[in-house]
């Protein structure tokens, strides 16, 4: 078993099944066929639904586990220099609306996302529904090459949230995803309004952090840097330990952190 499957929990099959009957009276079905994703999510249980949902099951441990897990990146953000700007919520009701609204957002100002239909709570649990990506790969699956022609377009991407007020906040490979040459962007979280200067640093210090040992600190800087410009990118530098004692993150952050030094100078 992972750090992150024990971390997340086994939400039980009689939940499942609960989940279930909810989703085929929602959807007016007799019955749902239900297939567990193996997807390395700390903060929810992500199931397939009839080949045509992507589910998230939140629990209240999953919860708990965003609470704390928020308090730790606030002040790894603090240790780094700036006030902490992530926010958390009380229960998994509240966590599977945000995702959903986050969503929502996203797709508002023209950035690839899965379609979200509802967010609901049944019993202890909260759920949310987006429509499934069929075929999608993740970042991670992707080869070099595939991955160097997709940057431009994730640069361009995270740039358009930032402009417009939006940031992602837990940006890694398993969180974008490849569908007919498209990214999609998946699971972003929230942050205080204000704090985009700082949320976008820390966005920009991921987004290296994860492309860093898929295609080298050279290439992923170049990309960030054509997109943003050194200044912006340089904001970064601050929070790429941070980041890189994430357990979901594993990079050479003297090799960026050398790569947007000499790009600065």
């Amino acid at each position: 078993m992972s750090v992150r499957q024990l971390v997340r929990g086994t939400v039980p099959w009689e939940t499942i099944e609960t989940v279930g009957q909810e989703l085929a009276r929602r959807y007016d079905r007799e019955f749902v066929k239900i297939e567990f994703l193996e997807a390395e999510n700390w903060l929810s249980t992500p199931l397939v639904v009839d080949k045509t949902w992507f589910v998230k099951v939140v629990s209240p441990r999953n919860a708990f586990v965003h609470a704390v897990f928020t308090g730790a990146r606030n002040l790894g953000v603090f240790s780094s220099g700036t006030e902490g700007f992530f926010e958390h919520f009380e229960d998994p009701a509240e966590m599977a609306a945000h995702e959903l609204e986050a969503t929502e957002q996203i797709r508002a100002v023209g950035v690839n996302a899965p379609e979200p239909i509802e967010a609901f709570e049944v019993g202890s649990v909260g759920v949310v529904v987006f429509d499934y990506l069929d075929g999608f790969r993740t970042l991670e699956d992707c080869s070099e090459n595939e991955i160097r022609s997709l940057l431009p377009s994730l640069f361009e991407a995270l740039a358009n949230m930032h402009r417009n007020g939006l940031t992602h906040g837990d940006l890694r490979g398993e969180n974008v995803l490849i569908q007919d040459e498209e990214i999609y962007f998946i699971d972003a979280t929230a942050v205080q309004k204000g704090a985009i200067p700082q949320a976008r640093a820390y966005d920009l210090a991921s987004a290296l952090g994860t492309l860093e040992p898929l295609v080298g600190a050279s290439v992923a800087v170049t990309a960030a840097v054509d997109q943003y410009g050194i200044d912006i990118v340089l904001d970064a530098v601050d929070f790429l330990d941070f980041v890189n004692i994430r357990p979901d993150h594993d990079f050479d952050a003297a090799a960026l952190k050398g790569e947007i030094n000499t790009r600065a100078s």
